[in-house]
């Protein structure tokens, strides 16, 4: 990693990096499985597809849900259904849950970068939820999440110009890693909210800066 201020982008992922809301998106998949009519060994395994495959949609988790979990088949209206029911959850945790501390501070250390957000959240979702609470300036570059992936939005974004080298890719799961490394990005991981098993393992082997928050960067 080269010194903050040296970079001319900063991407952040949302869960775990700029919003502490690891734990209540478990708690909302394992929910909406149990309104879904899952039983407690069901709706568990659920959560661990989730965390098992962090930072990636919750498309093809839900898919994985009614297919294999559920052994139902997978139709649009069982799919909206999970959907809808998940977004009004999220939407109402996300609305109240702690914001990175020294997310002002970072900004301050890095006043000339672009900012960007790519997620595996919904991307509409995001957008008025950082409205909302007042961060969406901070992020001049856009907001972007699923359901495109992250590979297809910093395929996309770099090939628009949106992103300029040089940049530094801010997570807390394997997929942010695997996915900027990929798009030829920098990356740090933050462990202080990651709900990564064996992350430092992880991170030893693949020689990644770890950071504890988001405001130690700076």
């Amino acid at each position: 990693m080269r010194p903050l201020a040296e970079y001319k982008t900063l991407v952040f992922d949302c869960d775990g990096v700029v919003l502490n809301s690891n734990q209540l998106k478990i708690q909302a998949y394992y929910d909406v499985a149990i309104k879904f009519g899952a039983n407690k060994t069901q709706a568990q395994a659920l959560v661990d597809y989730h965390v098992k495959l962090g930072g990636i949609s919750r498309y093809p988790k839900f898919e994985y849900f009614l297919h294999e979990i559920m052994r139902q088949t997978v139709t649009e209206q069982a799919m909206q259904a999970l959907l809808d029911r998940f977004t009004a959850e999220v939407k109402r945790l996300l609305m109240d849950c702690e914001i990175a501390p020294g997310l002002m501070r970072v900004r301050e250390a890095n006043p000339h970068a672009k900012w960007m957000i790519i997620s595996g959240g919904d991307q509409a979702e995001l957008r008025d939820i950082f409205q909302q609470r007042g961060i969406d300036k901070f992020f001049d570059a856009g907001i972007f999440g699923s359901p495109d992936n992250k590979d297809d939005i910093l395929a996309r974004e770099l090939a628009a110009g949106n992103i300029i080298a040089s940049a530094l890719f801010i997570g807390d799961s394997r997929y942010d890693h695997q996915a900027s490394t990929k798009a030829g990005l920098d990356f740090v991981f933050l462990s202080a909210w990651t709900d990564v098993e064996g992350w430092q393992d992880y991170c030893a082997n693949h020689q990644i800066t770890v950071f504890n928050h988001l405001g130690d960067l700076s």
